[in-house]
């Protein structure tokens, strides 16, 4: 018997060894790491875009570059009218108070919104860290502004009191940081600011937040054997804590994006419309010109709840996840704009998010027959759903289908409304959906409406 124990026992230890994946720092030994599931069933995200550019909240997060890297004449005359002339942008460090940034109050708004996920920024191209980071001494939240560490606070409140995932964006490089100008000024044939400034951090960030995607940025005007991409990568994803459930984008170097990494970000706002091959993520922002906070934005720069919807419904048919950003004020109250726009969202996920969470592509991404309808596809052991996005109610008493396929088995319904509908078979595939007279009162919702055809052929 105890002969039979050691077997099995030793069985069983090398099956653990032989599935323990172990990656090798090049792409192509990189990009044969699948997806965690997580990530492809959440499809939507929150990214929080919050810093020092937040003082100012003027024009856009690139406050400081349009100042001082490459000036703009707004900019100028925006800090020649209101500062003094000896001002630093330093000086707007002591104004980044936070005195309302209470973790939970977010948390709560951000699971509202129907979202599985969060992606904070760590650090943006001004170097200005929200941890209390020893590779950036007297330039943290712990050492100025808010003497608090927000990425700690985020992923105490994210991890207790929600079951959103965490992570983290990071930017690779700072604008005016002194070891990257060097490096950038010798060709990038040193790496005085990768070893003793970008990975340290990393490292720093993982090993102590744990965070399920490690979202990067600021990578591009240099190579990713000057990052030592791959080999942070390979170290993310055989010995780090999160190794087994941490996703990252595209953004290792220049050139590597859209090419490697685990999902594709291609571009800020990258909605292609089309299905893609490789799993992609559609960062993109309620405000449409700005990640940061701006005073000066108008009511109609922000997307309205309609918009969000439909960039939303294009982006999970054609295989994306959409990383929807909110960009808090210095004080850290979250704006009622964007509060609205999350809840709005969360509302209508309620009713509609059976067609999701957890779908994949169809053969289709919209109809051929009718404008601005759009598919997903969820299987189960017994039945294959698709479900139509209209983003226009019909004003006729059908709506006609051109890609579903039904059977003796098809029901159709309308999620949010009760029973089935009545529908005829077009030849030779497609449905004309008998559309029942609802009142105003009794609709779903006025946005945008989710048909639930089971039991399809194709």
């Amino acid at each position: 018997m105890a002969t039979c124990r050691i077997i099995v026992f030793c069985c069983i230890f090398s099956m653990l060894i032989c599935s323990a994946a172990s990656y090798e720092p090049t792409w192509e030994s990189l990009d044969s790491r699948p997806i965690p599931s997580w990530y492809d069933d959440s499809k939507l995200g929150i990214f929080i875009h919050w810093g020092v550019f937040s003082v100012p909240s003027y024009s856009s997060e690139w406050f400081w570059w349009n100042w001082q890297g490459e000036p703009t004449p707004a900019i100028l005359d925006f800090m020649a009218t209101n500062y003094k002339p000896d001002f630093t942008y330093a000086d707007f460090a002591e104004d980044f108070t936070a005195e309302f940034f209470d973790a939970s109050e977010w948390i709560d708004m951000f699971q509202s919104s129907g979202a599985k996920y969060i992606v904070f920024v760590s650090k943006h191209h001004e170097g200005f860290t929200n941890w209390p980071s020893k590779y950036s001494f007297n330039w943290n939240s712990a050492a100025v502004g808010p003497n608090r560490d927000i990425v700690g606070e985020l992923m105490n409140a994210t991890r207790q009191k929600s079951n959103l995932r965490f992570g983290l964006y990071h930017s690779m490089f700072e604008w005016f940081h002194p070891l990257y100008i060097a490096d950038k000024n010798a060709g990038y044939k040193t790496q005085d600011f990768v070893t003793q400034k970008t990975l340290p951090e990393l490292y720093e960030i993982v090993n102590t937040y744990k965070p399920d995607v490690v979202w990067s940025d600021g990578d591009w005007d240099a190579p990713d054997v000057y990052w030592n991409s791959k080999e942070f990568l390979a170290w993310l994803y055989t010995d780090s804590p999160v190794k087994d459930s941490v996703v990252v984008n595209d953004r290792w170097g220049h050139n590597i994006s859209c090419h490697h990494g685990g999902f594709y970000t291609c571009g800020d706002r990258y909605n292609p419309g089309v299905l893609q091959k490789h799993k992609w993520e559609n960062a993109m922002t309620i405000d449409k010109y700005s990640w940061g906070f701006r005073r000066n934005a108008r009511l109609a720069d922000y997307l309205t709840i309609e918009e969000l919807l439909q960039t939303f419904i294009i982006t999970v048919s054609c295989g994306g996840n959409m990383l929807m950003n909110v960009g808090p004020p210095k004080h850290g109250h979250i704006d009622p704009i964007y509060e609205e726009r999350l809840r709005q969202l969360g509302s209508w996920l309620k009713q509609n998010g059976d067609g999701i969470y957890s779908t994949r592509p169809w053969t289709y991404q919209n109809d051929t027959l009718t404008a601005n309808v759009w598919y997903t596809l969820k299987k189960s052991q017994t039945a294959k759903d698709i479900y139509a996005f209209v983003f226009n109610w019909p004003s006729g008493k059908t709506l006609s289908l051109g890609g579903p396929l039904t059977t003796v088995a098809t029901t159709i319904s309308l999620l949010g409304y009760p029973g089935y509908l009545s529908f005829n078979t077009r030849q030779p595939s497609g449905v004309d959906i008998i559309i029942p007279d609802i009142p105003i009162s009794k609709m779903p919702n006025t946005w945008l409406w989710t048909f639930k055809i089971t039991a399809v052929a194709n």
